[in-house]
């Protein structure tokens, strides 16, 4: 589930974007159509490689809402999968959040080590052994499709970049934090006994 709370300071994004060792829905890879698992500690290691992990939405890398390189996008995989923590500040994002539009998580992955498993009448397990994450994006206009496969091209070499997402339960919580007026009602009071 991904929880969404609307503070003071922005919206904080927190939930699992993959779940390892869970077989997926089918989906396209450059390998064809499978169904695919990423294996335990891939995301891990991932994150330990990557330099900056930016967030973007809609997989749209023209505007980045948040990044691992400034703290406003934490990463890590633990016993259930791929965990993020995102701080939003971005007023239309809040908005929209606000507004239950967020849909769930994506992200694109590169540099895929894998292994096919054939299995008589079913489609083959990928199994995703190594990864290398170039982003991870939040689907709010777009309908979540679970896979697709583009091709960029990144520093004069085309690049695989696999995209996944899932839809999600998205939970809306907007905090809202009481105001202190106790200044101006002393204040208040104060003017009352001096009549």
């Amino acid at each position: 589930m991904m929880k969404v709370e609307i503070r003071a300071d922005g919206a904080h994004i927190s939930g699992y974007v993959n779940v390892t060792e869970k077989k997926s829905r089918p989906v396209i890879t450059p390998r064809g159509k499978v169904i695919e698992v990423i294996e335990e500690r891939a995301f891990e290691k991932a994150i330990e490689r990557a330099g900056c992990i930016n967030l973007t939405v809609d997989h749209d890398n023209t505007h980045i809402y948040a990044s691992t390189e400034d703290g406003t996008l934490t990463l890590y995989e633990d016993a259930i999968g791929l965990h993020a923590d995102v701080l939003i500040s971005d007023e239309n994002i809040i908005e929209l959040a606000k507004k239950g539009k967020i849909k769930g998580w994506s992200f694109g992955m590169y540099n895929v080590v894998d292994e096919l498993e054939e299995r008589a009448g079913e489609l083959p397990i990928r199994r995703v052994k190594s990864l290398d994450l170039d982003h991870l994006t939040l689907v709010i206009n777009k309908q979540p499709v679970y896979s697709a496969t583009s091709v960029e091209l990144r520093a004069g070499e085309d690049v695989d970049i696999e995209e996944r997402a899932s839809e999600h339960e998205v939970k809306v919580v907007i905090s809202k934090q009481p105001i202190d007026y106790s200044q101006y009602e002393n204040r208040l009071n104060s003017l009352k006994v001096s009549k």
